[in-house]
């Protein structure tokens, strides 16, 4: 595939029908419904926002967009590509889940595809319990290879060690939760192996997060595991607003202010 629009569009209808998929699957595990709303782009484009509030997802986000502009000269530099062209393209997918049950982790994922004067995949996906299950974690990491050692055997030890060290506040010396995997300016020279591997990833986060839901939404939990949900939120709030990426990018292109917040648990606590 050659043709720099066809794959803008394969992509960009991949990560909606992925949308569709993820929110089709909360709904039959929890009793609420997404509500819906559609934005514009500084630039051109834009991008629709699904969120759900109900009884086991306290606030789950899906968001997508499709993005299009000219990076300020402030910010060029610290994008690829941007030597050959300051003018970007961009599509994606991003889900956060914030659990109303302590007991059931938090989960974000995201995948993308950005062109200026190069073109890439990047994305990942994580979880953030509030008290540690082992067992979870363990399903949840085997998912992630799986994903990954379809495509590539030193994906998942690569990717998984990015994702540790992305994934980690250095104010507070410690990691935002149990990891998973990060990976950015993904290009093989195969752009259909490379799609391949994102639609995967996708399609497993997706059966990881149900499977784990399922398994732990049901457990009873107190107010003071509750409490201490809430602080962990806290930490959730510090990472996505002092070091995420992502956060700055949408800031700096004139995305959404509400989709770009979109992360941000319902409630949080600091102590």
């Amino acid at each position: 595939m050659e043709n720099n629009e066809l794959k803008k569009e394969t992509a960009q209808a991949w990560f909606r029908t992925l949308r569709d998929q993820f929110c089709a699957a909360f709904k039959e595990i929890d009793t609420g419904s997404f509500e819906r709303k559609t934005w514009k782009h500084k630039g051109s484009g834009g991008g629709e926002i699904s969120i759900m509030k109900g009884n086991i997802f306290e606030k789950v986000g899906v968001n997508i967009s499709t993005v299009s502009g000219k990076f300020s000269k402030d910010y060029r530099d610290k994008i690829k590509g941007t030597q050959e062209s300051p003018k970007y393209w961009a599509s994606g997918i991003s889900l956060v889940a914030h659990m109303e049950s302590p007991k059931v982790p938090a989960f974000h994922f995201n995948t993308r595809f950005l062109v200026t004067g190069q073109s890439w995949f990047g994305g990942g996906a994580d979880m953030t319990p509030t008290f540690i299950n082992k067992n979870d974690t363990r399903f949840f990491h085997s998912k992630m290879k799986q994903a990954c050692e379809k495509h590539n055997t030193k994906y998942y030890s690569k990717f998984k060690k990015n994702c540790d060290e992305y994934f980690y506040l250095p104010h507070r010396e410690e990691p935002r939760g149990e990891g998973g995997i990060f990976f950015d300016h993904l290009n093989s020279g195969n752009w259909e192996k490379d799609f391949s591997f994102v639609k995967d990833v996708g399609k497993h986060t997706l059966e990881s997060i149900t499977e784990i839901v399922k398994k732990n939404k049901d457990k009873t939990w107190s107010e003071e595991e509750k409490e201490q949900q809430l602080i962990k939120r806290g930490r959730y709030v510090e990472f996505n607003l002092i070091w995420d990426r992502g956060t700055l990018f949408g800031l700096k292109t004139g995305g959404s202010t509400e989709a770009i917040l979109m992360s941000m648990p319902p409630t949080a606590k600091w102590t």
